[in-house]
Formats: C-alpha cells, structure tokens, sequence
C-alpha cells in the first residue's frame, strides 16, 4: 500500500477549512507581486538619477507608490497569515478528534502497546507544535521562493550573464549543504527516539511518585529521569556539533550575491555589452534575491519535524479498526453468551488456547482463578475490548464482529477493578452510564449501590469535584462511583471485574444486595478472588 504524503493528509484534515490554504496562497502571490513592483521602481529611479533627471513630480510619485506597494504587501500577507492560521487550527483540532475517536475503535490491546505518556504527548503536544511550521510555512514558504524566481527571470531579461552569475554563491553553499546532510543522517531520528523516551519516563515517574517516596527509591527513580533528559539534550548537541561549521558555510555563502555578480557585471560594462545603468538595476535586484531564499529554507527543519510529527499522528489513524459493521443488520435474540473455541495472544504469547463457554441469559456467572489465569482477559473480549485470535464469541445468537459496536456496547455495562473517575462532579461522573438520566435517577442509583450516604458527605455532596483520576476520592469510594454509574446504564448484561475489591465487608454487603436487586432478570458475570463475594451465582467458572 502507497503511503500518502503529509499534503494529502492535511488537506483531509483541512476539510471544507482547504480553500482557507488556496486563499492564503493566492494573497501570497498577490503580495509577491507587490513586494517585486518596489525593485522595478527603484531601478526606473536609478535610471533617471543617471540621466540627470530633476523631476521632483516623477520621484515624489514613484516614492509614493513604493510606499503603497509595501503596505499592499503587508495587508496580503496579514491576511493571508489569518486565513492560514484558521485554517491551520481547523487541522490540528480535526487531528486531535480523529486519534480520540480512532482509540475507542482499535483493540484496547493496540492502546496499550504504547505508554499513555506517548499518547499524551503526541495529542497534546506534538500536534500543538506544528501551528507554527502549518500556519506559516504556507504562506511565507510560498513567497519567499516565488519573489526570487519572479526577481531572477526579470535578471536574465536584463542580462543572462550576470543574472546566472547570482547561482555562484548558491552553488558552494549548496556543497556545505550536501555535506550538512550527509554528516547529519541518522542524527534527526536519534533526536526523535530520545525525546519520546524522555517524555516517557517523565510521564511514568509522574505518576509512580507515590511509589517512589513509599519505598524510598526517589535517588534511584530520578536518576533514570535525568539520564532520560542529559540523552535528550545530548543528542541536539551532537547533532549540532556535527553540523555547525557546515551550516555557518552554507549561510554565509548563500546570500552572498555579490561575489558573482560584481565582477561579471564589471567585465561586461568595461566591454561595453551591459550598461552602467542596467548594471545597477542588477545590484538592486541580486540584493534581494537570495535573503529570501535563505528565510524559505530556514523552514526545513520544521517541515521535516511537522512530517514526523504527522507520520506518528497517521500511524495511529491508520491502525486497523475492530471488525464491526456500521449498521445493525441481525438483531440478537436474548443476551446468550457463547464463547466457541476462543483463543487470545498479547503480542506473541497466547493467554487464551480455545476456551468455550456459555453464559445464560438472566444468571449470574462468576469467572475465579489464579491471577493471570485470564478471567479480565474474557471479560474484556466479552465486552469486545479486544478482538479474538480465533474463534467466536457471540451474543444473543449472533457473532459479536457482526453487530455495530455503539449498538454492542450499549447491551454492557463493564465495572473494572482499575476504576477511573473523571475530574468532575460525583454526579456528572455516573451520569456517564445514561448522559440523558435525571438527578432523580443518579440518585437512586448511588442510593441502591450504596452511595448516597458517603456522596452527601462530602463538602458538596454531588456537585463535588473528584479530582483527576477521582483522586479525591477512596478506593472504595470509587468503586462504589463506578458501579453505580454502571447500574444507570441499565444494560442487560453487567460485568464487574473484581469490582468490590476495595470495599469493606459492610459495603461490600450492601453492593452485593443492591447488585442482586439491580441485576435482576440480567445476564451478570462477576470476577472475584474471594469466593464470598459469589456464594449465590448460579454458574461458576474456574479458570486455569
């Protein structure tokens, strides 16, 4: 498969935003032309200086449309750089909704290949970053090429001699360039790994730091953070290091016009094929052509960063999806669920090696074992969190690859033993479970799982904030949070994954009660080590 290219890519993203991009271009050119008129009217100016003319009209008008000229010229590019930067912002948010969407549609294996700081980083900052090349490089890399291209075809119409001696100084500059290139290769995507790495690490010590005070490891745990950001910092310095003397050519070099155009203008003067004042008119105009040039290329660097940047970004859009339909074309009858020869592998290693089971519609199913046996392992398939390896899990009758995931999603209400509350009220949280259910309803949900009496305690009751990750809250408190959030949902199957495992034995009585009441007439599979908590399931499943 062709891969497609970073223009194509965000003119996807651009949308309907695109002709925002063709409108930028145009004013660009627009203000090219603009900034080239001054050159041909300072030119005519030098012509008539030589000539001994003393029109002050004719050098007061010209003066005057040369003001005009450049502040033409600004007013294009002002509004070209306003067109480019909403249509820029239109990217980067269309980009940021396409990888939120994207990890609720891959396999929750492929998510967490990758740490959650390189998602973060990537979303957040890395997306971020290319406003500026975006917004910038469209229409300032637009005119700074075109103006010399316009600046040196008007040259050659002067003299093609002294107008291809303005290469001279390019040429050698390019050599440094080449050797710039070649001393750097492999150095940029050195800098790339190691600033990942970095931000990895600084996500994970982050997050362990309560680990790491608790046992004492703050000496050992940071020095990994600072070798992380010496190598980080490192690399940019051996690159630099490599280069340095060989950019300072090349920019040095570049813009230095004159060194050709100065002795092959004066050879062809002093022969008499160009003349004094045409000779000038090339001055003029050599003096502007390079500089631009130079600001155009200065923008490399940020094209290759904002290609990477892309590259990781379509990486993840181009994941493959989980194998759902979009429209519900069998409808399942009853909520049955049959596991048939179901085989599972993270990676490489096999979990699963063909396991079959049947969960009936109304009873409750309890799922014990071993740690690492695979229980959340199931569950998670059940819930199509994951994709089978091989085999069929189906639901009501029909394979689960077979029914839209919005439409099987909404038949499961998943409680893990990871709670994760959002930082918002207690009450927006297990609003979660039915985003159209009255306070009445999240009430009555909290009340029946054994919420309610902790909730009105807190300082503001249900319009508290948990905190991020509801890090203000226990992890009892929690718990309770998440399966009532999973109670509203109403679904007809509940899975709870170990989901009391933080509860004390009187809480944990009463979810249990308000679980038996809840679930009636549903399909409910518990994950539980302590086999208290499932003395009354009707099937028990051990898994091995």
């Amino acid at each position: 498969m062709k891969k497609r290219s970073t223009f194509s890519w965000v003119l996807e993203f651009a949308g309907r935003k695109k002709t925002y991009y063709v409108g930028s271009v145009l004013l660009a050119i627009l203000g090219v032309g603009a900034s080239f008129v001054p050159y041909l009217i300072i030119a005519d100016l030098v012509k008539h200086l030589l000539s001994g003319s003393r029109e002050s009209s004719y050098y007061l008008q010209a003066t005057l449309l040369m003001g005009g000229c450049w502040m033409l010229r600004v007013l294009f590019h002002s509004v070209s750089t306003t067109l480019s930067h909403m249509a820029t912002f239109h990217v980067l948010g269309s980009i940021r909704k396409q990888l939120c969407k994207k990890l609720s549609t891959i396999p929750l294996g492929s998510v967490l290949d990758d740490n959650s700081g390189t998602y973060k980083n990537i979303i957040v900052e890395r997306v971020d970053s290319m406003e500026k090349t975006l917004a910038h490089v469209v229409p300032e890399f637009t005119a700074n090429i075109l103006l010399p291209a316009v600046i040196f075809i008007y040259l050659l119409s002067i003299d093609w001699r002294v107008g291809l001696s303005n290469l001279i100084p390019a040429v050698i500059g390019l050599g440094f360039v080449v050797v710039m290139m070649k001393k750097s290769q492999g150095e940029y995507d050195v800098t790339v790994q190691k600033t990942k790495y970095l931000n990895d690490t600084a996500v994970e010590y982050i997050n362990g730091i309560e680990v790491i005070k608790a046992f004492g490891k703050t000496g050992s745990s940071y020095e990994k953070f600072v070798v992380a950001a010496r190598e980080g910092a490192d690399c940019f310095i051996n690159w630099m290091r490599k280069c340095i003397w060989w950019q300072a050519g090349s920019l040095s070099f570049m813009p230095a016009t004159f060194l050709g155009v100065l002795p092959i203008g004066l050879i062809c003067v002093r022969n008499g094929s160009l003349t004094a004042e045409n000779f000038i008119t090339c001055i003029i105009l050599s003096a502007g052509l390079i500089t631009p040039l130079v600001v155009a290329f200065s923008y490399m660097d940020d094209i290759m960063k904002m290609k990477t940047i892309f590259g990781e970004a379509t990486e993840i859009i181009e994941r493959e999806d989980m194998e759902r339909p979009v429209a519900l074309t069998e409808k399942p009858v009853g909520t049955d669920i049959v596991l048939s020869g179901v085989k599972f592998a993270y990676k490489d290693k096999e979990i699963l090696h063909g396991i079959d089971m049947e969960i009936r519609q109304g009873e409750v199913n309890a799922f014990v074992g071993p740690s690492g046996s695979g229980k959340s392992t199931i569950a998670r398939l059940i819930d199509s969190l994951w994709d089978v390896k091989e085999g069929s899990v189906t639901y009501g009758g029909v394979n689960i690859k077979n029914l839209p995931l919005d439409y099987y999603t909404s038949q499961i209400a998943y409680v893990a033993q990871d709670n994760f509350l959002f930082d918002m009220s207690v009450k927006e949280n297990i609003r979660i479970g039915k985003a159209s259910a009255t306070d009445e309803e999240v009430v009555a949900a909290a009340k029946a799982t054994g919420c309610h009496d902790f909730i009105m305690g807190l300082e503001k009751g249900y319009d508290t904030i948990v905190g991020g990750a509801g890090g203000h809250l226990s992890g009892g408190e929690r718990q309770r949070i998440c399966i009532a959030r999973a109670m509203l949902k109403n679904a007809p199957v509940v899975i709870l994954d170990e989901a009391t495992a933080y509860t004390d034995p009187e809480n944990e009585a009463l979810v249990q009660n308000s679980v038996a009441k809840l679930v009636k007439g549903k399909t409910l599979i518990v994950i539980a080590h302590r086999l208290s908590t499932i003395m009354d399931a009707d099937k028990i499943f051990v898994i091995n």
